[in-house]
């Protein structure tokens, strides 16, 4: 598929952004602390720990613009922000345990922390109460919408554990998984906001707007997992090839690279690990593999930005485009 042309516009910044839902945002923690209290002490820390460890609520956030966008006001979008946050949360925890993570956001995993056990109770309780918010709103399509997200990352979960430490992994199968995985809650959110606003008809543009913004995110991330330093990403350098996931800069490599270089990732994928670490990433840099990553990220971006050329101009709007650049140009 051909790229679209880029759209000339400046992006706003992040703080711009955050700026025109301020007082929603307020309302957000707000709502995210109440929604979390439960009688049963361990959920209130575990899920505590994990919500208040400075994620950076871009999932919650592109709800809120989306509704905005589309002039939906009251507490809906707050609680369904909420949701969508819980839901995030919950396949985070469940990640983490699958993963064998030690580090979330700069910190130690909830699993490291409270024990595998807990954080898969907790992350079902994040789904059970998420699912009690919405169906408080009442409205079928949200329902819908979220019933199905919620399947479709579960797949995008079994299918992530079926392809690790395969080498042969195509980047079509690749993106199938992120799609599933990542995006699909992006394209939920998206989505959320025509629905809130009472324009049902502008539900597929907005939710291939977040399917794209979604994909671009995600292909950042795996970029980043072999370009950032520990601090500024919040977990260990390395850590998909050790748990053997098979991304797109190691896809690249493999496709690219010379012969020794294919013979090295292939063996690192299939064994998992990081023995061999500093070579795979010596590999990745000379084969242009994050450069590669970057492009095909902002190639979803600019689907993102085409995707919004129905919605009416406004403050959110932009916001929503802002998104989509900050997806991609990031370090973090």
């Amino acid at each position: 598929m051909s790229t679209p042309a880029p759209i000339n516009r400046p992006a706003l910044s992040v703080e711009d952004i955050h700026a025109l839902i301020r007082d929603e945002r307020a309302a957000l923690d707000r709502e995210i602390e109440r929604r979390l209290n439960s009688e049963i002490v361990l959920i209130n820390q575990l899920g505590r720990y994990i919500i208040q460890s400075g994620g950076k609520r871009l999932r919650p956030a592109l709800l809120l613009l989306s509704s905005k966008a589309f002039g939906g006001e009251g507490s809906e979008a707050v609680t369904l922000a909420a949701v969508i946050e819980f839901i995030h949360t919950a396949t985070l925890l469940h990640d983490d345990v699958v993963d064998g993570s030690s580090m979330r956001r700069g910190r130690s995993s909830a699993n490291a922390v409270f024990g595998n056990e807990a954080s898969v109770l907790v992350g079902d309780f994040l789904y059970s109460r998420a699912f009690e918010m919405m169906v408080e709103i009442g409205e079928l399509a949200v329902m819908e919408i979220l019933a199905h997200a919620t399947n479709t990352i579960a797949e995008g979960e079994v299918l992530q554990l079926i392809n690790c430490n395969d080498p042969d992994l195509r980047e079509d199968q690749y993106l199938a998984v992120i799609r599933s995985k990542t995006a699909k809650l992006f394209e939920a959110a998206a989505e959320l906001g025509a629905v809130l606003g009472g324009r049902h008809a502008a539900r597929p543009m907005m939710a291939t707007y977040g399917r794209h913004l979604g994909t671009a995110f995600q292909l950042i991330d795996d970029a980043l997992d072999y370009g950032a330093d520990n601090d500024r990403l919040g977990k260990n350098i390395g850590d998909d090839l050790a748990e053997g996931k098979v991304t797109l800069p190691l896809i690249h490599v493999l496709r690219t690279g010379s012969g020794t270089e294919r013979e090295l990732v292939r063996d690192a994928i299939a064994r998992g690990g990081l023995e061999r670490i500093g070579d795979v990433v010596a590999a990745i840099e000379s084969t242009g593999a994050i450069a590669y990553t970057a492009r095909r990220a902002e190639g979803e971006a600019e689907l993102a930005r085409e995707a919004l050329k129905g919605l009416a101009d406004s403050p959110y709007k932009e916001a929503l485009l802002g998104l989509a650049h900050f997806s991609v140009h990031r370090d973090h």
